[in-house]
Order: structure tokens, then sequence, then C-alpha cells
């Protein structure tokens, strides 16, 4: 669920587990830990059956070779379907961006990118290794926020509808500035992204229930994983009827290609939150990890009419029809 991050010891970079603090059964949170920069707070929550969402922080050499290139990477990985997405991710997307990074000497957006396409071939390679055994997972995907904090400026890479959000102070408060680009169907540049891949396709967007939804099923429009809506092939039997996409098409329906922001941290920068679309659902754009957790329950809570003492008490599963499961990080910026 969250992987290991790096601390900084007094003479070297040392590998330290992420202890996390299981409070009501369902709730998982860290209230301090340290990163290369300062510090993060992280808390998580499970609604469905199984918890699908992963995340994870890193910090340290973000090369194989050189350890001059210093960062913390940290990643938010929104699973839906099943949590085999989003576990390959979080085992996958950060040795990936090493790789690139040793190659090319240092981060930037291509190496970014190219740690997403990476990913995404590593895993539907292990969709087709499992296609007669497990023909479901070509059904699992993941959305993919990862963020990365080097040389003073702030990486961030996003696939699907989790949020990367960074707290400027202001006078008389923060200001929330968005990071990261959604990719979620109900948000009118993701139509239009999608109608222009897809001018021939009348049925590309459907609208469901009041809400859009990609071919009537997914309203994420970028997606890591998803293999029977990218390859044909796994369009089909075994995969069950209600996996499938009735066309048949030629060209992939959702895509693993990232937005890319790169931004230049300023004093004023205090903390930047990465968090799941299941908190963004309920607040806006401010707030810290617990809090805000607690917040989002509270008001989906108020939105069928209950207690947050009586969603507390609800079943996984049973859950999931109030709230998503819910993933947010706080990382703390110290001036650099």
């Amino acid at each position: 669920m969250v992987k290991p991050f790096w601390r900084k010891g007094t003479t070297s970079l040392e590998r330290s587990k992420t202890s996390l603090t299981k409070n009501d059964g369902l709730t998982w949170y860290k209230d301090l830990g340290l990163h290369a920069f300062g510090e993060f707070s992280m808390a998580m929550i499970q609604a469905n059956s199984v918890m699908e969402d992963q995340c994870q922080i890193e910090s340290g050499p973000l090369t194989f070779n050189n350890p001059e290139v210093q960062g913390t990477f940290v990643g938010v990985y929104d699973g839906h379907g099943g949590p085999e997405a989003s576990r390959f991710i979080a085992d996958n997307i950060f040795p990936n961006l090493k790789k690139f990074a040793t190659e090319s000497g240092e981060i930037s957006e291509e190496v970014m990118r190219n740690a997403f396409g990476e990913t995404e071939e590593d895993f539907l390679m292990a969709v087709k290794k499992q296609w007669r055994k497990n023909p479901q997972m070509a059904s699992v995907g993941s959305c993919c926020l990862a963020g990365v904090i080097c040389n003073g400026l702030v990486y961030i890479a996003n696939a699907g509808d989790s949020r990367a959000v960074l707290g400027r102070s202001e006078r008389g408060g923060v200001r929330a500035v968005q990071l990261s680009v959604e990719h979620n169907a109900n948000v009118e540049s993701a139509r239009q992204e999608l109608w222009s891949m897809h001018p021939n396709d009348p049925n590309i967007l459907v609208m469901k229930h009041r809400m859009w939804r990609v071919k009537g099923i997914v309203q994420v429009t970028k997606s890591i994983g998803d293999a029977y809506l990218k390859r044909a092939e796994f369009n089909r039997e075994p995969l069950l009827p209600k996996y499938r996409v009735a066309e048949h098409f030629t060209k992939p329906i959702l895509s693993a290609d990232p937005s890319v922001t790169v931004t230049q941290l300023e004093p004023e920068d205090e903390f930047m939150i990465l968090a799941s679309d299941g908190l963004w659902e309920h607040l806006s754009n401010q707030g810290i990890a617990r809090r805000l957790l607690k917040a989002a329950l509270k008001e989906a809570a108020k939105k069928r009419e209950m207690r947050y003492s009586d969603l507390k008490e609800i079943n996984p599963g049973v859950r999931r029809h109030f709230h998503d499961d819910i993933t947010v990080i706080v990382v703390y910026l110290e001036p650099q």
C-alpha cells in the first residue's frame, strides 16, 4: 500500500520503512516523516473491499550512477477495477525513472514521460503473460500522479484525475496553485482532446447518469493499464463480456502519455499536496493531510445526510457507495 521512502542520515541516505498508524481499521496515516528537503505527512482511507490506492515517497539519489543528482519522488496511484495496476506502478515506476535519469544524467520532462511509457509497456506485457490464466487483469487500470523535486524545480506528471497543488504563502494566507492537468471526461479540455483523437467515433464519449464516460465505461481519459481499452487483442474472450467494448477499435481509446508541468520553486512555497480524486471530489485546493481526510469524509457523510461517526462504521465495499479510496500526501518544502 505504501512504498518505502529514503531519509537523510548524518553521513548517507539510509533506507527506511514508512511506518503508518492504522487507527480505525480502514484509515492509515503518518503525521510526519523526513524527505530530502523537509518533512511530509500522508493519510489513506479504504472504501473498496480491497484497497486500490497505492502511494510512495522516495528521497535520495535519482540516478543509479551519480549521487549528486538528489531529490524527492512522490507518487499517488489511484487504481480501478482491482489493485494490480496501482501495485505494479508502485513497484516499477521509480526504478524506471532512475533508469532514464541515469541515461540522460538529469531529471527532465522527457525522463518523466519515458518512465510512464516504460511502466505502461511493462504492465501490458504482464497482462499478456497472464491472459489465459487471469484475463480480468486486462480490465484493471490506475491513474498515475508522480512528482519530483530536484534542483529547485518541481516536475509533475499526471495520467488520470488525481491532482497536485502547491501551497504558496501570500499576505493574509496561502494560495493554492494547481500543478497538474487532469484527464477526466467531465473536464472540457479532456473531452476536446479525446474528440480530436477519435473524430470518426460518435460514441467515444457517452453521457451516462449525468456524467461523461469514455465509451460509457470510465471517466478517466488517461491511465496506466486498462489494456482492454488500449489494444484490441485484450478486448475479446476469455475476458468477460461485461468488461469488453462492443465496437472493434484499431487505435487505443485511452492513453498513458502524461501531461507534464515544470515549476520553479519560490521562497514563498510552503508545501505541496498530491492526492487521488477521492479527496478533490469533496474539497477544493486547500488543506493538510489528516485534516483534509476527515473533512472529506464529513462532506461525504453530509451529502448522504449521515453523521461522520456513522460513516466510519460502514464496512469496506459498502463504503464505496459513499466515497472512493482516498490517498493524500503533503510534502513540506523548506527554503532551498
